[in-house]
């Protein structure tokens, strides 16, 4: 049994830490246990490293980070990068500012710079910070939402971007290829300051970052007039939001800014959660109640790590506190920011809209809308910032906005990750906007569904853990490209796009295209009625994810079939398991 194996060398390996045997110790008798932590090594994959924090090579610790560091070190080597440096940043997690600094050492050790943030930061900011300082690559040592056990080890790319082709596979080849943790190199901290290959960065560019969040806004005078009349709510949900969310609202001029005081200190434990996702419900419930005590206008929660905003908006006629959905907030800030840079400046010829392959088919609706460029991408922000980098290396192409259906958007290209903070700031500057119209945000969110019809967009998730989930997603996967379904909850599949093979299949004729994006195990079925449905592997969590959107005449209709839509996934799923 390998895995035994893997576990006796590193209780008899010298180089591993008393702290680490003794915690192996105590699972000795366990063999399942042992068995997943030593499987196999944490995947290096396309975004880094995530898993649940311990001892054993399929678990974030010091050595599984050093040795990815090690790779990393590697490619930047013989990419002749060495000169620019790294870029690191971390969240609020249990390990986060160890896990962070021994990157930093590993970097050093090889020769490597390492800009080190003082405490913890916001991933977008970390995007910033690449290229602002000029560097080859970023680290940030984050696991975004995941429940409070797991860690991970995000890599980012000169561009500000995470890692894509080629640079995805050849950094994941080179830590693939640091076998032997004895060969990963490291150096003291203090010895590594000396050497002038650590450095302590934080206030420059913060305000550097702040500076080129306010260079976004449209609607200063909005601010100005009713700022100070509305009332916001918001929740850090334990992570890196709370000061630079804070410090944009009040150097715009909004005024009542109440913070969630349970949810506001970072907490690696997330204490008030089962886990720190916006998109929860549970994430909310001491927002929307301090919301109705102090009958705020929004509430707002940014996730850990800050790249993801949820939203509560209140209906003024109902007093209801109604809750936006990623596309539905993605939707409402694409529509206010092209149309206001529309009214301001107006729009370039070569504008362009751009979203995931699992992102509401409103987006669409709203670039045609507005006579501009439609792109979609693969799920992951990294693509969007591919686009982006695209458009300044040809000079065809200008973003105009970017957002996927996960809670993520970018406003901009100062950094090339979805931004949390930004997003925060453009919601309240548009909810200043539309209150300057009579309008509240839900009444704009409505205004949009009337003019480009009545789209609905949800997700069905299956949670399998271990090796045998990760096993029964494949076969779920394999199941459905055997055998495609031709018909889902009433609607006729018209195309089946298969990522992985890189093919579209046109169900009435047999006739098959590329679909001219990377690799990547995905099925989408295009349906009649504008309706779709889209099944993945989670890159982040042991879930298969079933994707799907209608389109209804009325909010009531579309609520209606889109509840009959899930009723049939969650069917077709369990038939599958």
């Amino acid at each position: 049994m390998e895995y035994r194996e893997k576990f006796e060398g590193w209780l008899s390996n010298p180089y591993f830490d008393e702290n680490t045997k003794d915690e192996l110790r105590s699972i000795a008798e366990d063999d399942n246990e042992i068995k997943e932590r030593f499987y196999k090594d944490l995947e290096f994959g396309t975004a880094g490293l995530r898993g649940i924090i311990g001892a054993g090579t399929n678990r974030m610790n010091i050595y599984t980070v050093r040795k990815a560091t090690q790779g990393l070190a590697n490619y930047i080597m013989k990419n002749g990068g060495q000169a620019k440096g790294v870029a690191i940043a971390y969240d609020s997690r249990r390990m986060s500012p160890e896990f962070a600094d021994e990157a930093a050492l590993c970097l050093a050790a090889n020769g490597i710079k390492a800009y080190v943030f003082e405490s913890l930061r916001p991933t977008p900011e970390l995007s910033y910070a690449v290229r602002t300082l000029g560097c080859i690559a970023g680290i940030n040592i984050t696991a975004s939402h995941n429940p409070p056990e797991y860690n991970g080890y995000k890599v980012y790319w000169e561009d500000g971007a995470q890692i894509t082709p080629p640079h995805d596979k050849g950094i994941m080849d080179e830590v693939e290829a640091v076998t032997d943790y004895n060969t990963v190199k490291t150096m003291g901290l203090e010895e590594a300051k000396k050497a002038g290959l650590y450095e302590v960065i934080g206030q420059e560019v913060d305000d550097g970052y702040i500076a080129k969040l306010k260079k976004q806004v449209i609607h200063q005078d909005s601010i100005d007039a009713v700022g100070k009349e509305l009332k916001i709510v918001y929740s850090p949900l334990h992570g890196t939001g709370n000061i630079p969310a804070r410090r944009i609202l009040k150097e715009l001029g909004f005024e009542n800014v109440y913070v969630v005081k349970e949810q506001e200190l970072p907490d690696g434990e997330f204490p008030t959660v089962s886990y720190p996702n916006p998109e929860a419900k549970e994430a909310f419930e001491l927002g929307l109640a301090l919301a109705k005590e102090v009958d705020a206008d929004l509430v707002l929660a940014t996730d850990p790590d800050a790249d993801r905003l949820g939203v509560y908006v209140k209906d003024a006629k109902s007093g209801e506190y109604k809750v936006l959905t990623g596309n539905m907030s993605g939707c409402l800030l694409a529509d206010y920011e092209i149309g206001q840079r529309k009214e301001v400046s107006g729009l370039p010829d070569d504008g362009y809209l751009i979203k995931t392959i699992v992102t509401s088919n409103l987006a669409d609706a709203i670039a045609k809308g507005y006579d501009i460029g439609l792109i979609e991408v693969l799920t992951g922000f990294k693509y969007i910032g591919q686009q982006i980098l695209g458009f300044e290396t040809t000079g065809k192409g200008t973003y105009l906005f970017g957002f996927e259906e996960s809670y993520g958007c970018l406003i901009g290209t100062y950094a090339r990750d979805k931004d949390a903070i930004v997003a925060t700031m453009a919601l309240c500057e548009a909810a200043a906007y539309y209150k300057t119209k009579g309008k509240t945000l839900w009444d704009a969110m409505v205004d949009m569904y009337d003019k480009y019809g009545y789209y609905k967009d949800d997700i069905q998730s299956i949670t399998l853990k271990g090796i045998e989930g990760l096993q029964k997603i494949q076969e779920i996967l394999e199941t459905l490209r055997k055998n495609p379904p031709l018909e889902v909850g009433g609607y006729k599949v018209l195309k089946v796009r298969d990522y992985q093979a890189d093919t579209i299949k046109d169900v009435a004729t047999g006739d098959v295209a590329q679909t001219g994006l990377p690799t990547s195990n995905v099925l989408y079925y295009d349906l009649t009625d504008d309706a779709w449905l889209c099944v993945r592997p989670s890159g982040t969590e042991p879930k298969v994810k079933f994707y799907y959107g209608i389109k209804g005449s009325s909010l009531k209709d579309a609520d209606e079939k889109s509840s009959k839509l899930g009723e049939e996934v969650l069917s077709m799923i369990n038939t599958m398991m």
